[in-house]
């Protein structure tokens, strides 16, 4: 491994013509000298110029990640499997701020085997590198700390602390504690258990928290046997008691719906981005059962691509844990693919496959998994919510709009017709990011005659802005056009109009849910996983549904009245009484004489009348 620095003084453009062509890991400082990205290349001369060259690469962090680039520095590696763990560790290390980082990672919990003649089993939060083995990170607390209660008593397991050698042994300075005596442990320090057999046991805890207790009831069976037969039958009954345990614990983690015959170690893997914020949940499939569920919260999403995130945390989690398993399923593809599985084969000693499922029971999983990655992230948004008096969509949306505050109060307004027939508009108000009826409008476009979309919106922002500025009425924080430029620039164009160009407006186009601000050829760049982008969608349907039922309803009423207008005896006040009775005209076709008959100042015959002209049938 060779370290490139070079002296901040040289030029950027100088230590870009002298990059390697091999793979290694690059660093980007600011001015500062704070590292605030790392990555790794399988040929550090293309990846590193590619982040100067003009244009980006598509991620919304690009502009602003090379900004604020003032110096670089490249470490080259042997192979690419060094660099994908070397940038795990420098990424740690120096916590990047345009990485993807653990969230708290340090709070989570790991099973400690320590590195001794007779092992000790804890949790730490530290991870040493002083030789022991380090099972996790754990999420549930509160049940491994269950588990390790029981199953350390089961296979007399030490809790002490003490220094155990053959020299202590020998000389008999360590007497049998209480733990002895109620059968919770086999008095190591005493010699009361050889060390092999020892750490056989202690291999069997580790075992069976990764659900491969078959080894364990096997052993344990042909200690009964063997206790029995030589007619030690309390001892016999007491490794009776702990399969018992041992079987109880297997029946509580099996996991119905697993293939019997796909019996592979596996963890099922999924994601969940809103935001700054990410959730990664894990499901550990041992066996057939469900022997671990973890969740870890990310930060520094926003600006990622979800197959950005997802690398970065199987780069991470597997850098921190010793289980491995054969098959992991990831909920879509990654560009790494190949290259972390490789990386996680080598450490496992034996083929580990990254799956994507697209139908079957995998498939199932993932779906799943994903499920409850969904509600852990929305239970930390909740709680985020909770200490913020503004909603995080629209603080998200002020990020998004390059806005001077947070939009409380949003106008959203469509236009619904056809062919230019029945022409509507619908404004429809969202406060605090929730829809505020109140303040809901709907309009009949007056002075418009065809099909002109464009000078209907005109026509309905006019009329709503002319009427707030004439009453002196509070404006909204922000005004959303269902529409692309041509819709956004006439609503600006009205606004200024009137005088009012205080208001950020913004345009959102259907197909592509592109956001187009004024005077911006090109749609802004914002992040799909983003809950401003979100919450606008949301604000767009509910106004084009308003729209919408607003035009079906006056289309019903014409052609109602159309057909009813034929009939002698139907003046315009019965016209009236049957749309309200019934409401359409097909619910009025389908209707017998005697329904028609309930209508106020509808007789008999003229409901037959109406009967029979609606069936086309003659008087």
């Amino acid at each position: 491994m060779i370290s490139c620095t070079v002296s901040p003084k040289v030029k950027i453009s100088t230590k870009l013509k002298n990059l390697p062509k091999l793979p290694g890991v690059y660093l980007f400082r600011d001015r500062s000298g704070k590292v605030i990205y790392v990555g790794k290349a399988k040929v550090l001369r293309n990846r590193v110029r590619s982040y100067f060259n003009k244009g980006d690469d598509g991620r919304y962090q690009y502009n602003r990640l090379v900004k604020a680039i003032a110096d670089l520095e490249v470490i080259v590696t042997d192979t690419e499997i060094e660099a994908l763990i070397l940038e795990a560790n420098l990424i740690k290390k120096n916590i990047p701020r345009y990485n993807v980082q653990l969230r708290d990672d340090k709070s989570y919990p790991y099973l400690k085997v320590t590195d001794e003649l007779f092992p000790r089993v804890f949790l730490t939060r530290k991870t040493p590198r002083d030789g022991s083995k380090y099972y996790g990170p754990y999420t549930d607390v509160k049940a491994l700390r269950q588990f390790l209660r029981t199953f350390k008593g089961v296979l007399k397991i030490r809790n002490c602390n003490r220094k155990i050698t053959p020299e202590l042994i020998a000389s008999q300075k360590y007497q049998p504690c209480l733990n002895f005596h109620i059968n919770r442990c086999a008095s190591a320090c005493s010699d009361g258990i050889a060390s092999d057999k020892y750490q056989l046991n202690v291999q069997h805890l580790v075992n069976l928290i990764y659900g491969r207790d078959k080894d364990l009831i096997r052993e344990l069976k042909a200690q009964m046997a063997e206790a029995a037969e030589g007619k030690h039958y309390e001892e016999a009954a007491q490794i009776r008691d702990r399969i018992l345990q041992v079987e109880n614990f297997g029946r509580l983690t099996t996991m119905g719906g697993i293939i019997a015959a796909d019996l592979r170690d596996k963890d099922v893997i999924a994601l969940a981005l809103e935001d700054e914020d990410g959730c990664a949940a894990l499901f550990q499939i041992r066996s057939g059962r469900i022997v671990g569920r973890s969740h870890f919260y990310l930060t520094s999403v926003f600006e990622k691509t979800p197959s950005d995130v997802l690398q970065a945390f199987l780069r991470e989690y597997y850098n921190r844990t010793e289980s491995l398993p054969d098959a992991a399923f990831l909920p879509f593809e990654i560009v790494d693919r190949n290259l972390i599985s490789q990386w996680l084969s080598e450490r496992k000693g034996r083929k580990v496959h990254l799956e994507v499922p697209k139908v079957g029971e995998k498939a199932r999983l993932v779906r799943l998994v994903s499920q409850n990655a969904q509600l852990l992230l929305g239970e930390l948004k909740i709680q985020k919510s909770k200490k913020d008096f503004i909603h995080h969509a629209l603080k998200a949306l002020q990020r998004d709009l390059h806005l001077n505050k947070p939009p409380r109060l949003i106008e959203a307004f469509d236009i619904s017709n056809i062919q230019g027939r029945d022409a509507v508009g619908s404004m429809v108000c969202f406060k605090d990011a929730k829809p505020y009826k109140k303040e809901y409008r709907r309009f009949k476009i007056r002075t418009v005659k065809g099909a002109d979309d464009f000078a209907m919106m005109g026509e309905v922002v006019r009329r709503r802005y002319r009427r707030l500025k004439n009453e002196d009425l509070p404006l909204p924080d922000l005004v959303l056009i269902d529409g692309g430029k041509g819709q956004l620039n006439r609503a600006v164009q009205v606004l200024c109009d009137l005088g009012v160009s205080n208001i950020p407006v913004i345009g959102l186009a259907k197909k592509l849910e592109e956001v187009f601000l004024h005077g911006y050829s090109d749609p802004q760049n914002i992040p799909k996983n983003s809950s401003g982008l979100k919450l606008i969608c949301q604000i767009r349907d509910e106004a084009h549904r308003f729209a919408v039922d607003y035009h079906r309803t006056l289309r019903n009423k014409r052609t109602l009245t159309g057909e009813l207008d034929a009939i002698p005896g139907v003046g315009e006040k019965r016209k009236k009484a049957l749309l309200r009775h019934f409401g359409s005209l097909k619910k009025l076709k389908s209707a017998d004489t005697q329904a028609i008959t309930e209508v106020s100042g509808i007789n008999p015959k003229l409901a037959q009348s109406i009967h029979n002209h609606l069936q086309k049938k003659p008087e």
